[in-house]
């Protein structure tokens, strides 16, 4: 699910809206100015003007969100978008006025100094916002013909929708057929040069983007390897299904289409789950400073050739590599070493056997400092990592970050790479290394299939106490 040219599209309005809703505001006001030919009796400066609209930008995307411009079936239909634009600029206009009204007793402040400006940004808003979605669309349609940006969708399944998506899908709908997996008499005679008997071989020759199933044959192990290879999934239901289904359906050449996801972690929850990381990452931050500062130096006291910090490779969403930074707890010769290799670096490949079975874990394991052990019990090792949520390569809070050679052990592995990794997540909050490593794995997927944002408020509240408490610390 590497490409997903739908939520780009969405973030794309949502920055033109932005770009739209300033240039309305300085607009009215210079029209005010310098067009209106009445004489004015204020002093408010235009820079001033526009700063104050900049901070009121989360007004208007809450007004505009709300009515669902930002919504797939809304921004489809372009009647029924240009309306809710319409009410979106009055009621925005509104809201705004009402806090300058607020904020401003004595009469209209910085933002209104006279109540035409409302009258002409709003008027002006309207017609931005629409112009600039529809240049945005049109853009879209422009990169969408030359086939770029499409998605590049395997078909799977013995059905009637089989053949009529085959020869309807239009690079209009966003997807580009690049193969099928049926039987003879449900492909036209055009596609059979890219027809295969085995999904699996048509995924590994083809790499697509999706994967559109027809019928219900197999319909979970199909999904699974949509999971598993990190595909958008999509199933096409029969007539009787669909009056049984609640949820959105979409109709891509006359077939219906519902979207399937791994996780509630898609579209606008993307965003908030990163404002929420860069809001708290960065808060963490400014906190751990000092605390990171004095541990670095305890370290070259230390050891002062041996790095501080300790840089490990680890998987994230879409089985993307990373560096996952800790505070090196582990003596400098062993650093960088698999458990296999430092214990048989240091004449010991009995602890192997005994490391694993006891989940990856030894009683005063002889790799570490003591100065190690007191970081790794404390968790201040892990401090660091919160710079790797400020670049966006992990989450505050998500599955365990794998390291390559354990996706051996996990099964759902592509489920649980379909969301960003965590400091910390809801196995280590109910109990850490206290719980098995089935029980781990079961939380975490739980976690992707279940997640929301009072979820994730509750595990960072939670992970404080265990933090405090020490809670499975070892």
């Amino acid at each position: 699910m590497k490409k997903q040219p739908g939520f780009l599209y969405r973030v794309a309005l949502a920055l033109g809206d932005a770009c739209a809703i300033i240039f309305s505001f300085a607009f009215a006001y210079y029209f005010r100015v310098h067009i209106d030919p009445r004489p004015y009796f204020f002093d408010s400066e235009l820079r001033e003007f526009i700063l104050v609209s900049l901070y009121l930008l989360p007004v208007w995307f809450v007004v505009l969100a709300s009515m669902g411009l930002y919504n797939k079936k809304t921004i489809a239909r372009r009647l029924l978008t240009a309306w809710r634009l319409a009410l979106g600029a009055i009621v925005g206009i509104m809201a705004i006025v009402t806090y300058d009204y607020f904020a401003h007793p004595n009469g209209y402040g910085s933002l209104f100094p006279v109540k035409i400006i409302a009258l002409y940004a709003g008027v002006f808003c309207f017609f931005s916002l629409v112009l600039m979605r529809t240049l945005i669309s049109g853009v879209r349609r422009f990169l969408y013909r030359g086939e770029h940006a499409l998605l590049r969708v395997l078909i799977v399944g013995n059905n009637e929708n089989t053949r009529q998506l085959l020869l309807g899908i239009s690079p209009e709908s966003g997807f580009k057929t690049v193969g099928v997996v049926a039987k003879d008499k449900y492909v036209p005679d055009e596609w059979r040069k890219r027809q295969y008997d085995d999904v699996d071989e048509a995924i590994r020759r083809l790499r697509p983007d999706a994967l559109i199933q027809t019928g219900t044959k197999d319909i979970e192990l199909v999904n699974k390897k949509a999971i598993d290879h990190h595909m958008h999934y999509y199933y096409s239901p029969s007539e009787n299904s669909i009056i049984t289904l609640s949820g959105q359906v979409d109709f891509i050449a006359g077939v219906p289409i519902i979207s399937v996801h791994a996780t509630p972690l898609v579209g606008g929850a993307r965003i908030y789950k990163r404002l929420f990381d860069l809001f708290f990452a960065g808060l963490g931050t400014i906190l751990a400073l000092i605390p990171m500062i004095i541990i670095y130096i305890i370290q070259k006291a230390i050891s002062p050739r041996a790095p501080a910090l300790y840089r490990d490779r680890r998987l994230t969403r879409f089985n993307r590599q990373f560096s996952l930074l800790k505070f090196r707890s582990i003596m400098p010769e062993y650093s960088g070493l698999t458990p296999e290799e430092a214990f048989e670096k240091m004449g010991k490949p009995e602890l192997i056997e005994k490391y694993r079975k006891q989940g990856d874990y030894l009683k005063n394991d002889p790799r570490y400092t003591s100065f190690g052990r007191f970081l790794r019990r404390t968790s201040l090792d892990e401090l660091p990592q919160l710079l790797n949520v400020l670049k966006g390569d992990i989450s505050l809070i998500g599955p365990r970050a794998l390291q390559p050679q354990e996706l051996k052990n996990y099964g759902d592995r592509g489920l649980i790479l379909s969301v960003k990794t965590g400091i910390t997540g809801l196995a280590q909050v109910s109990g850490r290394r206290n719980i098995s490593f089935n029980e781990r794995r079961a939380l975490d997927i739980y976690y992707v299939q279940n997640w929301t944002p009072a979820l994730d408020l509750s595990i960072l509240w939670r992970t404080v106490l265990v933090v405090l408490r020490r809670d499975g610390a070892k």
